[in-house]
């Protein structure tokens, strides 16, 4: 097969995938028409908090199982309509915590706004209201574990509000509760500048019985879409669903269509729990040294999903005091904070399958946007960079392509001679490019070599939370999202129609024609790609084109005659 076919076949794929890729977007799309900014749909402070059921309508319980046996030990609950809410304010974090059960019902991300022109508004990623349900709880399950089928403690708090100071690093919550000569305290500790809570229960047991019970932590979630779309038309549609690791498996995703069709459990020493969405991650990363119990389901036939785990039993012998902790992240996804956290947790960036090209690339940009301190010059930088890196495997392709080039003339001479006869046509073209020392495909094979550093750098700039918000110069203020004037666009398109007529020229009128509107085409799909994207290939195209064009005019030079 010829170059043309080969770049004509190559152009038209690309368009049919993102085409597919956009209609699988749509079918997928399950968030509906309108909807308020999530930090508008805050729940009131004061509002009755739901208890945690026993069972649901389809007697489905809420509460985890131990040893694959759901609880059913009955106890008195202290429920009242008296539990209430409380907020912790810190430079990272805006929280509510219900005091029944100690949930973590709203939370939001004042550093991450919830869109560009609103910082009054914070980004929200746990919220309880009539619009969704995302919530974190935790407890104690067991023997005398505290949560129960008959209700949930209502613990006891100092203030209403707790707030993170200056000078202060970190921040202490203590919820308690008595459960008959135990005193259970359930404290939250906030971090200056981090996103990850550790939830610790302080166990001190003064009765004369051993105390036993074990701790778990879950997700409540429904299905619904977060409601920020990354990019605009015409982009791939991130990951929406839970993620954990296993003894198998280092990232296992499970959707919410694999946990309507069946619950996931599996037993790891270590390990973590997530839910995963576009930019941000919400985890439980239970005790490292112990070994814990995984569960991953639906909740009856309810749009609710629960992703969690138990620990095994803590004893407290009487008189004696006893300590069971895990920790939360809920932020946004950065790579080398989650790689901190727990092993793999940073996998939940997702790179795709070219994870292991997307990872190191992602690793250069930030180091280089540690010295530059603008994304969109990093890019441009990591641009030149992957360039160089592949300046003779390119040269090798516009050199083929000159080649070909210069071969033009020749071409539709023989296609005028042989037009009619297609197997001697095509004996007397490898016959052309065997006298001239011409490999056909070597301006193809190339190009297909970079094209996994390609696709990787890619996801980097699609997945990279760093690049939400972050602007660029001039009327680029968010490289995340489609230039708001299409100026990145249309020059993308300008310099891939450059491109196309530093090639040689197709002898087919109709591919010529096709080849013409290949700019047209793409330009229009680039419209809608995030900024920072268009302004990688913009500037891949412009050093192409000074690459292609001193190489096509050196292999033109060669052939003229030297005058005197």
């Amino acid at each position: 097969m010829d170059w043309q076919k080969t770049m004509l076949i190559a152009a038209m794929g690309a368009v049919v995938f993102t085409l597919i890729i956009r209609w699988s977007d749509f079918q997928e799309s399950m968030a509906p028409a309108e909807r308020l900014p999530a930090a508008e749909r805050r729940a009131a402070p004061d509002s009755a908090a739901q208890e945690l059921p026993a069972a649901n309508e389809s007697g489905a319980s809420e509460l985890p199982s131990i040893d694959n046996q759901h609880l059913d030990v009955p106890q008195q609950s202290q429920a009242s309509s008296g539990a209430r809410t409380i907020s912790v304010h810190t430079d990272t974090l805006e929280v509510d915590i219900d005091l029944r059960g100690g949930d973590l019902t709203y939370l939001a991300l004042p550093k991450h706004y919830a869109k560009l022109d609103r910082p009054d508004l914070p980004f929200v990623i746990l919220n309880d209201s009539e619009f969704e349900t995302y919530v974190s709880q935790s407890g104690l399950v067991g023997r005398n574990g505290t949560d129960t089928r008959d209700g949930r403690p209502v613990f006891q708090a100092e203030a209403n509000e707790y707030r993170l100071e200056d000078g202060q690093d970190q921040l202490q919550v203590d919820l308690t509760y008595n459960q008959n000569g135990v005193h259970i305290t359930k404290r939250f500790v906030f971090t200056r500048g981090d996103y990850l809570v550790d939830v610790i229960y302080l166990i001190d047991n003064q009765t004369d019985q051993p105390w036993q019970a074990s701790l778990y932590g879950q997700i409540k979630r429904d299905s619904s879409e977060p409601g920020e779309k990354p990019g605009g038309l015409f982009t791939l549609n991130p990951y929406l669903g839970a993620a954990i690791t296993t003894e198998d498996t280092r990232y296992k995703r499970i959707d919410f269509k694999d946990m309507r069709e069946s619950s996931f459990q599996t037993t790891h020493q270590g390990g973590w729990v997530a839910m995963i969405q576009h930019y941000f991650v919400s985890a439980w990363i239970p005790n490292p040294d112990l070994t814990h119990n995984f569960h991953l389901r639906q909740l009856g036939n309810q749009d609710m999903f629960l992703m969690g785990f138990t620990s095994p039993t803590t004893q407290v012998a009487p008189g004696e005091q006893g300590v069971i902790s895990a920790g939360f992240y809920s932020g946004p996804k950065y790579t080398h904070r989650l790689a901190d956290i727990a092993p793999y947790l940073d996998l939940t960036v997702d790179y795709g399958w070219l994870w292991w090209l997307a990872k190191p690339l992602f690793s250069l940009l930030n180091w280089i946007h540690g010295f530059l301190g603008n994304w969109g010059l990093s890019i441009i930088a990591l641009t030149i960079i992957i360039k160089a890196a592949f300046y003779k495997l390119s040269a090798t392709s516009y050199r083929s392509m000159a080649k070909m080039r210069k071969l033009s003339p020749k071409m539709a001479e023989l296609k005028e001679r042989y037009g009619d006869d297609r197997q001697r046509m095509s004996q007397e073209v490898m016959k052309l490019y065997k006298t001239e020392k011409v490999n056909p495909l070597g301006g193809c094979l190339p190009v297909l070599v970079q094209m996994p550093v390609f696709l990787a750098l890619y996801w980097v700039l699609m997945e990279s939370v760093e690049l939400r918000h972050a602007p660029f110069f001039l009327w680029i203020q968010d490289l995340s999202v489609r230039d708001p004037y299409f100026v990145l666009p249309l020059l993308m398109g300008l310099t891939m129609f450059v491109q196309f007529k530093l090639n040689p020229a197709p002898p087919d009128p109709t591919q010529a024609r096709i080849m013409q509107m290949m700019p047209i085409v793409f330009t229009f799909l680039f419209l809608f790609f995030p900024a920072g994207l268009v302004l990688y290939w913009v500037t891949n195209n412009a050093l192409s084109i000074a690459q292609q064009y001193f190489i096509t005019r050196s292999i033109e030079r060669e052939g003229k005659p030297k005058t005197a």
